[in-house]
């Protein structure tokens, strides 16, 4: 469910921007807001690939497939090589039968890691270069996350660093309208403690701080688990965030539990919700957000991902109609500066000499940027002109990722199927009716040991 909403707006978000159809090149050495220098210089030693093909396949249809064939132009510029990009709706399904058959591109673009996975166990991924690693734990902000996030174990039971990220998103953002903190004389909240004593003092304003929704449907009850993921990455450390997501810890641990509460203390108040705590279940959370635009305002703040702007009424732009601010850390808890999201990640389906070229190529800024000038991609890697994105938007959340100590991926999308899209969904709808924290982990839990 949550994988489809990003794709739809990453979609919505590139039509403000330029497609490119073919893989020319959209920008010339006079465009200040790319990194020139660092691209001649690889192009100076970049060996001579002239009459060899690249070919790389992934999700990425129109209009983000001509994007993505434009930053590739710039390698073959500077290699001689073609560089092929194939886009596809059934990728996921596409991928595995052409390795299978031995037919898989040189690179596959991976919009989830579990797939990456699941081939790099069957032996149908190359490990990457052995640069690779020391290049993202020195560039790119939280490096290490994006290190172990793209490390699975091969068909030899040995982890190798099989995925390399390549346009992510962000999860973690609070939503506000500007104008409403500084009529209220509201600053923005730079810690949680801050951000706990701002909810209660909006309440003792006789006003009501937030805005949730969690209704979706079928699937009724995902908003919920995205705060509760939010939470047990600043009250725990990530260790102990990926042995929830697989079970080693059970989703009854105290820790767990307590992290449900701290969800609770914002949804259980009927101060603290816009119709109150009865009404969060029940809400559209695609309705949710329009209470900070409503007059008067029927809340403060909406904690929601970076596709949610989609929902927005008409004509409300950015930096004036609506602002963000990252959803914070605890000053209490030292556990730097968690985010959550997802991305899409790169691995080696068929290895060859153009295609270590073009991995190293998709390491330089500029690879990063051409994509940042033209749609909503972003980036943790902090080489890049922050100038280039595309709007306001994208440049605050690219700063958010680039400061970012730790990043993790949407933990109900790392459980299996009946949990983390089935018992966490529901078990949080039933929560928010009432329900005791421990009592509702303790049923999610027995939904997970049935599955074993």
């Amino acid at each position: 469910m949550k994988k489809t909403l990003y794709t739809g707006v990453a979609l919505a978000a590139l039509s403000a921007g330029s497609a490119f159809a073919g893989g020319h090149l959209p920008f010339g050495e006079d465009d200040a807001r790319f990194s020139w220098d660092s691209y001649k210089a690889w192009a100076d030693s970049a060996p001579d690939l002239s009459g060899q093909t690249v070919t790389v396949s992934g999700p990425w249809l129109q209009p983000e497939d001509g994007v993505f064939r434009s930053v590739i132009a710039y390698f073959a510029e500077a290699t001689g090589a073609e560089a092929i990009y194939t886009g596809s709706d059934s990728f996921e399904q596409q991928i595995v039968v052409d390795a299978e058959a031995g037919a898989a591109p040189n690179i596959a673009v991976f919009p989830q890691p579990g797939l990456a996975a699941d081939m790099a166990a069957r032996g149908l991924l190359s490990p990457m270069p052995d640069s690779m690693g020391d290049f993202v734990r020195e560039n790119y902000g939280a490096g290490q996350s994006w290190v172990d996030l793209g490390t699975f174990a091969g068909a030899d039971g040995n982890d190798e660093l099989f995925g390399f990220f390549y346009n992510v998103n962000v999860k973690s953002l609070v939503w506000y309208v500007p104008e409403n903190f500084e009529d209220a004389g509201y600053d923005v909240p730079e810690s949680m403690e801050e951000l706990r004593a701002l909810t209660e003092q909006i309440v003792a304003d006789g006003e009501t701080p937030w805005c949730i929704g969690l209704g979706s449907g079928a699937a009724t009850g995902w908003p919920a688990t995205d705060w509760v993921e939010d939470i047990m990455l600043r009250t725990q450390p990530p260790e102990v965030y990926d042995a929830w997501t697989t079970n080693e810890i059970p989703f009854n641990d105290e820790r767990v539990v307590a992290a449900i509460e701290e969800f609770g203390w914002f949804v259980g108040d009927d101060a603290k919700v816009a119709g109150g705590a009865g009404a969060v279940a029940s809400t559209d959370f695609r309705d949710s957000p329009k209470g900070l635009f409503s007059a008067p305002a029927q809340c403060y703040m909406h904690r929601q991902a970076s596709f949610v702007p989609a929902f927005f009424p008409e004509g409300i732009e950015f930096g004036e109609d609506v602002d963000f601010f990252y959803f914070p850390s605890y000053d209490s808890k030292d556990l730097g500066n968690p985010v959550l999201g997802g991305g899409t990640l790169l691995s080696i389906t068929d290895p060859s000499p153009a295609a270590d070229a073009l991995m190293e190529f998709l390491q330089l800024p500029l690879a990063h940027e051409v994509f940042m000038a033209q749609s909503g991609f972003l980036t943790p890697h902090k080489g890049v002109n922050l100038g280039a994105y595309l709007n306001d938007a994208l440049r605050g959340q690219g700063e958010i990722l680039i400061n970012a100590t730790t990043f993790r991926f949407d933990g109900s999308d790392l459980m299996p199927g009946g949990v983390g899209a089935g018992s966490f969904w529901t078990g949080m709808v039933d929560f928010t009716g009432g329900k005791p924290a421990a009592e509702v982990a303790a049923e999610i839990q027995s939904s997970w040991d049935a599955l074993k």
